[in-house]
């Protein structure tokens, strides 16, 4: 990786570069995904079973689309016992986490007669999207059901695309029943995101779409928002770490490949205040190429997005890093703490040398839906919060309404509302 002296050029030479991943960047596609949306939209299954037999399995129908208790029973055969283990104690984690997040409805009332309060309401229904292809993600299942189960949605469907053969990855199934899917049906892509954005024959619409996709699926979760809710436009991974001369160069270089593994969109940052572990983590990340499985995604990722840089100080390195709003941000120094408190924009933040990212993909509890590309700034990981909402309540009495009857209707008559005014006056015209 280069090594590059810190300074407010670089820092947003960095940005830029980072930016490139966005979805937001790579419009090209969107004719391509807005053509599969309105053909769903309008042909509900027909379109989408034409999409499914085409990109992903050649026999999907309305009579195999659903996945069956009986594969959900066949997918608990074809795993280890040990790795069921993990994945339920995984997602007791999750759950222990997000019970805290919960928030309740609450009420206040005067004397003269008011009645005012905030209702809390899970969302009905949520869709969930789990991708496919090459890489298959059970942890990904668990972080996106388990927060919409522990909020109440009534009913949560979920969606992936099918192998060759119609079936789905065992893990994959075993996890989404673990977490508590109600439904699971054998279709991905656009036309997927489509389908639970309008609904068709065979799958309901649902009020919000969550989960991790690849291009198509961004930009289908971007044009069809505004019809139901979603959690974000997810950009490729990220690591940043923040560290000093105490930093153990073999973690650090370890922790930065663990992202750099994940595409070759990926990024892996480090900052540091001293020079000798920059060299240290370069010499580090070259032995452990020699070893790593996914070589050659990595030198790829490392060679268009990886970075070094020296800041003059720990200052400089946190206003770096909140310039950069990274979805995840390690730091590797004599006092994590202490930084931590400093840390404005970032996705999910790990302190010292013992708590990698991957501890928070897997097994902390926290989510591990993230903002990307700098999202850090105004967006938060997936929560409980995102699978309800809120409604206003209001009573007022007579003799309440009667006190503020006056401001009401002045208020009105300076915005040119008369029609507003009259609704207030009205009920006080007899008097």
């Amino acid at each position: 990786m280069k090594i590059t002296k810190l300074t407010g050029e670089s820092s947003r030479a960095l940005i830029e570069d980072l930016m490139k991943r966005s979805p937001d960047r790579l419009d090209s596609f969107e004719r391509a995904v807005a053509e599969i949306i309105e053909n769903v939209r309008k042909n509900g299954d027909a379109a989408l079973f034409e999409y499914t037999c085409r990109f992903d399995c050649p026999d999907i129908s309305g009579a195999n689309v659903l996945v069956t208790e009986d594969e959900l029973r066949e997918a608990y055969d074809r795993i280890p016992d040990e790795l069921v283990g993990v994945i339920r104690r995984s997602r007791d984690s999750i759950r222990a986490f997000h019970e805290r997040q919960k928030t309740n409805s609450w009420f206040t009332t005067t004397e003269d007669g008011t009645f005012l309060g905030q209702k809390v309401i899970p969302m009905q229904r949520a869709g969930v999207y789990v991708p496919g292809g090459k890489a298959f993600y059970p942890s990904s299942v668990l972080m996106n059901i388990v927060p919409a189960k522990v909020a109440g949605v009534d009913e949560i469907i979920m969606v992936t695309p099918p192998a060759k053969d119609g079936t789905i990855n065992p893990a994959v199934l075993v996890a989404a029943h673990e977490a508590g899917a109600d439904r699971i049906f054998k279709v991905g892509g656009a036309q997927a995101i489509a389908a639970l954005a309008f609904g068709t024959e065979s799958i309901p619409k649902v009020d919000k779409i969550t989960g991790p996709g690849n291009i198509y699926v961004a930009l289908a979760k971007k044009a069809v928002y505004g019809n139901v809710s979603i959690d974000s436009i997810a950009g490729p991974s990220e690591i940043l770490v923040i560290a000093d001369e105490t930093a153990d160069p073999r973690y650090t270089a370890a922790d930065l490949l663990s992202q750099a593994e994940h595409d070759e969109m990926a990024s892996a940052t480090l900052i540091t205040t001293s020079e000798e572990l920059a060299e240290q983590v370069n010499r580090e990340i070259g032995l452990f190429l020699e070893k790593l499985e996914r070589r050659p995604i990595i030198e790829k990722s490392l060679e268009n997005f990886g970075h070094i840089f020296i800041a003059s100080s720990m200052d400089e390195a946190i206003d770096a890093a909140n310039l950069i709003a990274s979805e995840h941000l390690e730091i590797l120094t004599r006092d994590p703490m202490l930084v931590m408190t400093k840390i404005r924009n970032a996705g999910a933040i790990f302190m010292g040398e013992h708590s990698s990212e991957p501890l928070g993909d897997y097994f902390a509890g926290p989510n591990h839906v993230l903002p990307t590309n700098g999202t850090a700034r105004f967006f938060s990981p997936l929560s409980v919060d995102d699978f309800i909402k809120k409604s206003s309540v209001i009573y007022y009495s007579r003799e309440a309404l009667e006190a503020v009857s006056k401001d009401i209707e002045a208020f009105a008559e300076s915005e040119g509302l008369t029609a507003h005014r009259n609704s207030i006056a009205v009920r006080f015209e007899k008097d």
